[in-house]
């Protein structure tokens, strides 16, 4: 008998092995990877159906034109609907701010010494950068008519951390001017000598007061400056804020710390000079002038009270100002400064209580300071917190030869 071919039995049968095959070989795949069951069970394979409609399904929409262009169409919107989750940010680090710088003023130290003045330089440097000008750096501006010597400067500049610049004084502004009639100005300091004044017969100490009234200001170390403090000898206290801050902010021109009267033989005519000047300028003067500090009858006669300036802290601008550089042109043109011994103490003090308003000149009665033979020393609390190292009780203020109380009674 012949064997029997496969297909023998019809097609059936062999449509049923066929499946069978397939089915028995499905279930062993899937037996053996997971991958093949998970992408070929129903469920996955209903999803890839759906998402294959819906791409045919975009296609063919995106083959239709845009709504604008075909009014026929329905416009249709979608609402999107987004979800924000909240996540907790950590709070950002402090941030230090510093603190504003102090304010500072546009000021400087003035210092008019010699080479052999080194000693007092040296300790009155030393006094005022301990008590104030550690804390605040200003500049020095130290003047001399010859030039500073290689020690001097080594010596001064140690002293300091604060900018330091040595000037030597143009000789125009030091010397006595050749117009200046020497026999009498000879005769003029005979006569002083003879009565027993304090540098009558010195030639120096008039070009010192000379250039102090009308020229220091005028120097080229000087011209980026507004406000100066001559340091003076001896300062006895802390003084825990800044003087030039507070002329600057309370509009002041003048400072003192001591008043008292000058030698009348120095300056025999100074205040008929001065009269002359205001009779030939009376715009000049400020309205609420300190005429009552200088007279006791309104100008008549002048009391001889002045602010001693080895310690003064003024504005240099009132110095440059208009009224006070033709009141010292008027007074060069008569000679005083050698004819007599004309101060710029009283030069100084005549022209801030004239041409200023008596509210702008000040008093510091809390810095304790001494140029022999006074001193002035703070009290009460003032003596307290500038940690004064001088006898509250050994004062000029209230001497006999002081004019403290005069300039105190202007403000009442």
């Amino acid at each position: 008998m012949a064997g029997l071919s496969p297909f023998a039995s019809g097609p059936r049968r062999f449509i049923f092995v066929i499946l069978a095959t397939v089915v028995m070989l499905h279930y062993v795949l899937g037996m053996l990877h997971s991958d093949y069951s998970r992408l070929t069970n129903f469920s996955s394979i209903s999803e890839k159906w759906k998402l294959a409609h819906e791409r045919v399904f975009n296609s063919s929409a995106s083959l239709l034109p845009p709504p604008f262009l075909n009014d026929s169409l329905p416009v249709t919107t979608t609402e999107i609907t987004t979800t924000t989750e909240l996540v907790e940010v950590a709070a950002p680090e402090p941030t230090f701010v510093p603190p504003p710088p102090p304010k500072r003023a546009n000021a400087t130290f003035v210092f008019l010494c010699r080479n052999s003045d080194l000693a007092g330089v040296v300790s009155s440097i030393r006094q005022m950068e301990d008590r104030f000008n550690r804390n605040h750096g200003y500049p020095w501006v130290l003047l001399n008519e010859e030039p500073f010597t290689e020690e001097f400067k080594e010596r001064v500049r140690v002293l300091t951390d604060a900018p330091i610049h040595f000037g030597q004084i143009p000789s125009e502004h030091w010397y006595q001017p050749d117009w200046i009639d020497e026999d009498r100005a000879r005769a003029g300091r005979s006569r002083l000598m003879a009565q027993g004044i304090i540098y009558a017969g010195s030639v120096p100490y008039r070009n010192m007061c000379r250039f102090n009234s009308g020229f220091f200001f005028k120097h080229e170390l000087l011209q980026p400056y507004r406000y100066y403090w001559r340091p003076g000898v001896q300062f006895f206290c802390d003084v825990t804020y800044d003087p030039f801050v507070f002329m600057q902010e309370n509009n002041k021109v003048y400072s003192f710390t001591i008043s008292l009267v000058e030698w009348e033989p120095t300056i025999p005519t100074l205040w008929s000079t001065v009269k002359e000047f205001v009779k030939r300028y009376p715009e000049l003067l400020d309205p609420n002038n300190s005429l009552g500090f200088l007279s006791d009858n309104n100008g008549v006669g002048y009391n001889l009270c002045h602010f001693w300036s080895n310690f003064e802290i003024a504005d240099m601008d009132f110095w440059r100002g208009e009224a006070y550089q033709k009141f010292f042109d008027f007074l060069e043109s008569k000679g005083g400064f050698y004819y007599e011994r004309w101060g710029d103490a009283p030069v100084h003090s005549i022209a801030a209580s004239l041409f200023a308003s008596k509210d702008q000149v000040h008093f510091f009665r809390d810095i304790g300071y001494r140029h022999d033979p006074f001193q002035h020393c703070p009290s009460g609390d003032d003596w307290t917190r500038g940690r004064c190292s001088c006898d509250p009780k050994d004062s000029f203020d209230y001497a006999p030869n002081s004019c403290l109380k005069r300039f105190e009674k202007l403000f009442g």
